[in-house]
C-alpha cells in the first residue's frame, strides 16, 4: 500500500494546511508515530483526521480515543458527517455502536481494556487490521484519575500500530515523545506555538474592561499599575486594607455585548456558581429578533421530544441565549446546549472547567471568573495549564480575527495574578501511573512476573525519573570513587591492629577516670575520719603534714622510699582561728615550726612516747612565729632534741585505689607492648581515613536505597498488590486463581473488592431491583455532604451488604498495612434511588425525592448499569446472578439513562 500523496491531502481538506500539520503528516507517511503539541484550537485534529482518511484508503481500521464519553460522542457525530454513518462506530462502555466499523471512536479506557485482552506484542482479533490509534487530548496524562490509563495504552499498544498523540501545548513535549519512542517505536515531535486566532487578554474591574498586558505582551499594562496591582489581596487583608470588589455579572455581559465579544464561555468553578449566575442574572437579552425566533423554535422542538428535561429557570434564560453547562446537568441537556452554542444561538454559557477538556465549543471570548479554585487542600491558584486550557477556548477559526480572554478582579486575585498566568507559560506533563488490582491480574494472566516488571518499569514516570536522577547517579559514582581511593590508602595498614590499639587507649582513659573517682571517694572518707580524730587530738599527737611543694594528689600517688610523702610532726599548741577547727602549732621532724590548718594535716599517727612528753611540755613555739596558717619558723637546739625522736609518718592509699593503680599499670604495659605502639604518631591519620570510609559507605547505602525506592516505586506498589491478592487466594504464587480471573474481568476503581463481593454469594439470591441497588453501593462514590434521598432501602439490600463486612474489613486492613489507597466502597446513603428507578419510578418523581443534581443521579445510574453489564461476562459466577444482572441492567437502561442511544446514535 502506498502512502497518500501531498496532492491527495489538498483534496481531503478544503483549506491550506499549516506547516506543523504538513510536518506531522509527512512523519506519519514515513512510518513514524507522532506527538503533536500545539495550542488549543490550532487544528491538531486535522492530523488525526488525515490518519483516518489514510487508513480507509488502505483498507485498514483506525481507533480514535478521547478521555471523555461526551467528547467521544461529539467525535462520532463529526466523523459520521465526514466519513459516512456506516464507516464510524462508537465504543464508550455506555453503548457499543457499529463496533466493526473501520473507524471506531472510543474512550481511552476502553482502548486500554482491549489491549488487556491482547498479548502485548502480538495482534489479537480485537486489533486485527488496526493501522493507527489517535490519542486525542493526550495531556490528560496529567489527570490523577485517568492518567494511568493513557500510559498503559501506550505501553501495551503493539509496536506495529502507529500512534498519533494530540496534546495541548506542554512544557516537556520532547520528554513525552522520547518516552513513546522508548516504549513503542520511532516517534517524531511536531510542536507549534502558532495560533490561527491570536488571543488578546483583558482585565475586568468595576471601571470596565482594560487590556491586561503591555504592547510587548510580557508584563502588566501600565494603565493598570496601581498600589493594589502589586499587592495580593491576602496581604492587603492582613494589613486591614479593604480588598477591591470585582465587577457585577450584568456589567461584564453588557461590556462584552457592547464590544461585540460574544459569544462567550463564562467559567465558574462550581455547579452552584453556574446555576446562581443564571438565576440572578438581570433581564438582559443578547439575541437579535431573528436569532430569538430561531432559538425559540429549536427549544420548543426539544421540549416536545423531552418534556421532562430542563427546569423552568433553565428554559427561561435559554430563550434569551444564556445557559449553564456542568456535571450536575443531564447529559442530554448539555448536548443540546453544546449544539445551540455551536450554532451561535447561545451567546453566554456559564460552565465549569470540564468544558475546557476538548468539547468542541469554540467561542469568541472566554471569561475566567476567578483565578483560584477550591480543592481538598483548600484554595489554590490555577496552574498555567489549567488557565491556558480555558483561555484556549477563545477564538473561532475562520470566524474571528482575534480571541479574547477576560480575567476579573475578585476579593482574592487581581492584576498581578492574572498577568502571571497569562505570561508564565505551560506546565510539564507529570506521570500519574499507579498499579491497580486489574493491572496486576491482567498482566499475570499472560506474562511472567519478570515480564510484568519490565512493562511496569516502562511508565512515563519511570522514564522521567531516570532522566531526573542523573545528578543522584553522579553523586553515587563520585562517592564510590572516593571510597575506592580512601580504601587504597588503608591497604598497607593493619586496621584491626589499629582498632585494638585504639580500644586499649580508650580503656586506659576509662581506667584513669575510674582511678580518679576512687581517689576522690577515698579522700572524702579520709577527710571525714581525720576531722573526727583532730577533734579529739591533744598535745603530743603525732601527725603527717603535707611537705612543701607536694599537693594531696602528689602525696598520695608518690612512690614509697627514703623521702616519704608526708612530713612527720608533733602537735605542740592550739592556735585560735575563726573556723570550726583551731590552727595547729606543730614541730616538724625537720626541726621547723609550722602553723597549719586541718586541711594540711594528712594523717594522725598516734602519740609521742611518754618519756618525751615532759620535754615537749617545756617547749613553746617561738614568739616570732606568726599565728596564721601557712607560717613556719626554724627551730633551735632545744627543739631539735624533740624533732629527732619524732618517728616517720608513712601514708598508705586505700586498698581499692591500690588495686586500680595496678590495673592501670597493666593496661599501660599492654599499650607499650602492642605492635601498633611504634607508629602511634600516624594513628590519627589512618583512623580518620577509616572513619571517612565508614561515612562514605553509610552515605552510599542511604543514597542507593533512596534511588532504589524511587526507581522501583511502581514495582514495589505492584508487589504490594500481589501480596494482598495472595492473601485472598486470588493468586496462586503469580497465577490468577478463579477469583483472580473473575476480578481481572471487571473494571472499576478496586477490581478485587468487586470480585470478592460477587464471589461471596451475598448477591446470588437478590431480585433484579435489589441487585441493582447492591451493585450501586459498590461503585458509587462517597456522597457530597448533605446529599440525601427520601427513599429507604428494602431489607434484602442492607442484609446482603452486611454479609460483606468481614471481607471489607479484612481488605481495608491489608490495604492499610501495604499503604494501598484504593476505595473499598459500600455506599448506602443514596442507592435507594437506584432501587426505585429499577422498580419503574418515573424521572421527575425520582428527582423530586433527592437533593442530588440530575446529572449526579444519571451518573450513579449509568455507573451501576456499566457494572451490571460486566457481570454476565465475568467467569465463575452463578447462572442466577448472570440472569438477574441482565434483568437489572434492562430495568435501569431507560431514558434518560440511555439517552445517548436515543439522541446520538439515531442521528
Amino acid at each position: 500500500m502506498g502512502s497518500t500523496s501531498l496532492l491527495d491531502i489538498q483534496r481531503l481538506f478544503s483549506f491550506p494546511l499549516d506547516p506543523f500539520q504538513t510536518e506531522a503528516i509527512a512523519a506519519l507517511n514515513a512510518g513514524k508515530s507522532v506527538v503533536v503539541s500545539a495550542p488549543t484550537g490550532s487544528g491538531k485534529t486535522v492530523v488525526g483526521e488525515y490518519a483516518l482518511h489514510r487508513a480507509l484508503a488502505r483498507g485498514c481500521r483506525a481507533f480514535y480515543t478521547t478521555p471523555l464519553k461526551a467528547l467521544s460522542n461529539q467525535k462520532l457525530r463529526d466523523f459520521q458527517a465526514t466519513f459516512g454513518a456506516q464507516q464510524v462506530g462508537l465504543l464508550t462502555g455506555d453503548r457499543s455502536f457499529n463496533r466493526e466499523a473501520p473507524i471506531l471512536v472510543m474512550t481511552t479506557e476502553i482502548f486500554r481494556n482491549i489491549l488487556y485482552g491482547t498479548l502485548i506484542g502480538d495482534v489479537g482479533t480485537s486489533l486485527a487490521g488496526v493501522e493507527v490509534v489517535i490519542l486525542d487530548e493526550c495531556h490528560y496524562m496529567n489527570d490523577p484519575q485517568r492518567g494511568t490509563v493513557w500510559e498503559e495504552a501506550v505501553i501495551y499498544c503493539p509496536p506495529q500500530i502507529q500512534l498519533v498523540a494530540l496534546s495541548a501545548t506542554i512544557a516537556n513535549a520532547q520528554h513525552l515523545t522520547d518516552w513513546i519512542g522508548w516504549v513503542h517505536g520511532p516517534t517524531q515531535l511536531v510542536a507549534s506555538q502558532w495560533r490561527p486566532v491570536p488571543l488578546s487578554f483583558h482585565f475586568g474591574n468595576t471601571k470596565g474592561l482594560f487590556p491586561l498586558l503591555n504592547p510587548q505582551q510580557t508584563g502588566i499594562n501600565p494603565r493598570l499599575r496601581s498600589h493594589h496591582a502589586h499587592k495580593s489581596s491576602k496581604s492587603r487583608h492582613r494589613k486591614g486594607q479593604r480588598c477591591p470588589v470585582g465587577p457585577e455579572l450584568d456589567q461584564v455581559l453588557r461590556d462584552l455585548h457592547h464590544r461585540q465579544m460574544l459569544p462567550a464561555i463564562y467559567f465558574i468553578f462550581s455547579r452552584r456558581g453556574c446555576d446562581r449566575a443564571v438565576e440572578t442574572l438581570g433581564p438582559i437579552d443578547l439575541l437579535t429578533p431573528q436569532e430569538s425566533q430561531q432559538l425559540q423554535q429549536q427549544i420548543d422542538q426539544f421540549r416536545s421530544r423531552y418534556p421532562d428535561i430542563g427546569r423552568p429557570q433553565q428554559l427561561a434564560v435559554l430563550y434569551r441565549g444564556i445557559a449553564a453547562h456542568h456535571a450536575g446537568s443531564l447529559p442530554l441537556w448539555k448536548s443540546f446546549v453544546e449544539e445551540l452554542f455551536q450554532q451561535g444561538m447561545i451567546k453566554v454559557v456559564f460552565a465549569t472547567e470540564t468544558l475546557a477538556a476538548g468539547i468542541n465549543m469554540p467561542a469568541r471570548t472566554t471569561v475566567i471568573s476567578t483565578l483560584s479554585k477550591r480543592t481538598d487542600r483548600g484554595h489554590r491558584l490555577l496552574t498555567p495549564s489549567e488557565f491556558l486550557q480555558m483561555a484556549g477556548r477563545a477564538g473561532r477559526r475562520g470566524m474571528d480575527n482575534q480571541g479574547h480572554v477576560v480575567t476579573l478582579q475578585t476579593r482574592f486575585e487581581g492584576v498581578r495574578e492574572a498577568v502571571h498566568l497569562a505570561t508564565v507559560g505551560v506546565d510539564p506533563l507529570v506521570s500519574q501511573f499507579t498499579p491497580s488490582y486489574g493491572m496486576v491480574l491482567n498482566l499475570l494472566q499472560t506474562h511472567t512476573l519478570d515480564e510484568s516488571k519490565a512493562l511496569i518499569e516502562k511508565s512515563f514516570g519511570q522514564f522521567l525519573m531516570l532522566q531526573h536522577l542523573t545528578p543522584q547517579r553522579q553523586a553515587i559514582a563520585d562517592l564510590s570513587q572516593e571510597l575506592i581511593q580512601v580504601k587504597a590508602k588503608l591497604t598497607a595498614v593493619d586496621l584491626e591492629a589499629l582498632k585494638t590499639y585504639q580500644k586499649l587507649q580508650q580503656r586506659l582513659k576509662a581506667e584513669q577516670r575510674l582511678l580518679k573517682i576512687l581517689e576522690q571517694q577515698a579522700e572524702e572518707i579520709r577527710s571525714s575520719q581525720l576531722a573526727l580524730q583532730l577533734t579529739h587530738a591533744d598535745i603530743g599527737t603525732l601527725v603527717g603534714l603535707k611537705r612543701s611543694g607536694h599537693s594531696p594528689k602528689t602525696a598520695k600517688s608518690a612512690s614509697k622510699g627514703a623521702n616519704p610523702p608526708l612530713l612527720a610532726a608533733v602537735l605542740v599548741a592550739f592556735v585560735p582561728s575563726s573556723g570550726q577547727f583551731p590552727y595547729f602549732g606543730c614541730l616538724g621532724q625537720d626541726n621547723t615550726w609550722y602553723v597549719v590548718n586541718w586541711h594540711q594535716v594528712m594523717a594522725v599517727a598516734g602519740q609521742l612516747s611518754p618519756q618525751h612528753h615532759r620535754a615537749l611540755a617545756a617547749l613553746d613555739p617561738p614568739a616570732t612565729l606568726a599565728r596564721k596558717a601557712g607560717q613556719h619558723h626554724r627551730g633551735d637546739a632545744v627543739s631539735a632534741a624533740i624533732a629527732q625522736v619524732i618517728p616517720d609518718c608513712d601514708w598508705q592509699p586505700a586498698p581499692e585505689v591500690v588495686e586500680q593503680e595496678q590495673r592501670l599499670t597493666a593496661v599501660q604495659a599492654q599499650l607499650r607492648q602492642h605492635p601498633a605502639h611504634g607508629c602511634r604518631q600516624h594513628h590519627g591519620t589512618y583512623l580518620k581515613l577509616d572513619r571517612r570510609a565508614q561515612a562514605l559507605e553509610r552515605q552510599l547505602g542511604d543514597r542507593e536505597a533512596k534511588l532504589h525506592r524511587q526507581i522501583h516505586r511502581n514495582w514495589d506498589a505492584f508487589l504490594s498488590l500481589v501480596h494482598i491478592l495472595r492473601s485472598f487466594d486470588a493468586l496462586a504464587e503469580v497465577t490468577p486463581t478463579p477469583l483472580g480471573q473473575l476480578a481481572a474481568a471487571l473494571r472499576g476503581e478496586n477490581e478485587l473488592w468487586l470480585g470478592l463481593a460477587l464471589n461471596s454469594g451475598a448477591f446470588d439470591a437478590l431480585a433484579p431491583h435489589h441487585l441493582a441497588a447492591a451493585c450501586a453501593a459498590l461503585v458509587t462514590d462517597q456522597t457530597r455532604p448533605h446529599s440525601s434521598t427520601h427513599y429507604a432501602l428494602s431489607p434484602p439490600i442492607p442484609a446482603a451488604l452486611r454479609q460483606l463486612r468481614p471481607l471489607r474489613r479484612q481488605l481495608s486492613q491489608l490495604q492499610y498495612r501495604y499503604e494501598v489507597d484504593l476505595p473499598v466502597g459500600a455506599e448506602t446513603q443514596l442507592v435507594a434511588l437506584v432501587e426505585q428507578w429499577a422498580l419503574g419510578t418515573d424521572w421527575p418523581e425520582l428527582c423530586a425525592h433527592t437533593n442530588l443534581d440530575e446529572g449526579d443521579v444519571v451518573r450513579m445510574l449509568r455507573r451501576t448499569r456499566d457494572f451490571l453489564s460486566q457481570i454476565p461476562h465475568a467467569p465463575y459466577l452463578t447462572e442466577a446472578l448472570y440472569e438477574n444482572a441482565k434483568r437489572a441492567q434492562h430495568l435501569i437502561d431507560r431514558f434518560p439513562v440511555n439517552e445517548i442511544n436515543d439522541a446520538v446514535l439515531t442521528s
